[in-house]
């Protein structure tokens, strides 16, 4: 059996960056250091962060002065920044950069006339925090149905969440054309998200099976999933290479590898490792390629 890995497959560069000032953070204050809410979404690597001192955390409660409290990589809303600051915590904060870049958008176009419409999923963290910024001129839009029910209006902006699908965010500014006069785009889709989604749809015509490999909350694991299952029935979606069962690979001759933005490299390395073990009997021929 064949093993291909997904070009640009595991953390990308806000993750990195995240976790890089997390290990610092840690490193730096030796006491009482949370996070606000997940760092990232991927349960190996906050399992990891509780067993080195870090604490997930999601109520003002559960703090104190002097606390460390690090802004996870999806940001939060400047209502919940502010409250942190009044307790008076040791702020970090890890929002990726381009999220922030989002925020600051939709902050300037808080200030102009017209609704401000975000394409994304309404209960993801990052979502909630940008709505935050829009003054509440905000409105999310999920899929092009809710986008084709909106009222008309004289003018509008449209932005994505990071993460977000190309073709459905293209869909709803579509969508949004015949329900506004004026209407300004702005494609906020992280080119790491984009990149990445094209390789797995380009790997998914490649392949007999696929397995996408990452947090089950996490938004861009999710969206590759949802890209290869449309052009790939057996495609597979895992947290950890303990999930494999024989029936995944069944018949397969090559397989394919897609990790999440928030998938550790190592956990795409033993899920290599775990495939060959499965099928090391049958298949001695095998070898693994990185598209």
């Amino acid at each position: 059996m064949e093993i291909v890995v997904a070009r640009n497959s595991g953390f990308c560069y806000g993750v990195r960056h995240a976790l890089q000032l997390t290990r610092k953070t840690s490193q730096r204050y030796k006491r009482r250091i949370f996070s606000w809410g997940e760092i990232i979404h991927n349960p190996e690597v906050i399992g990891q962060l509780a067993r080195d001192g870090i604490q997930v955390v999601t109520s003002l409660k559960a703090l104190r002065a002097g606390d460390t409290v690090i802004i996870r990589s999806h940001g939060v809303s400047p209502v919940v920044y502010q409250a942190l600051k009044r307790k008076k915590v040791k702020l970090v904060d890890a929002t990726c950069p381009i999220v922030k870049g989002i925020q600051q958008t939709i902050e300037k176009l808080s200030r102009q006339p017209g609704e401000i419409v975000i394409v994304g999923n309404k209960n993801h963290p990052e979502i909630q925090g940008l709505l935050g910024y829009a003054r509440g001129k905000g409105k999310v839009v999920e899929n092009e149905e809710q986008a084709r029910a909106l009222p008309f209006r004289k003018k509008r902006a449209v932005l994505a969440q990071s993460t977000q699908e190309r073709e459905l965010f293209n869909q709803v500014v579509a969508a949004l054309v015949e329900k506004t006069a004026e209407l300004r785009v702005y494609n906020t889709i992280c080119r790491f998200t984009r990149v990445r989604q094209e390789a797995t749809a380009e790997l998914a015509g490649k392949v007999d099976a696929l397995l996408i490999i990452g947090g089950k909350n996490s938004s861009n694991t999710n969206k590759l999933y949802q890209i290869s299952r449309r052009l790939l029935p057996r495609t597979y979606f895992i947290q950890s290479p303990k999930e494999i069962i024989p029936e995944m690979l069944q018949g397969v001759r090559i397989i394919g590898l897609s990790g999440g933005a928030s998938t550790p490299p190592e956990v795409i390395r033993q899920t290599v490792w775990a495939i060959r073990n499965s099928i090391k009997q049958n298949s001695p021929q095998e070898r693994v390629d990185y598209d």
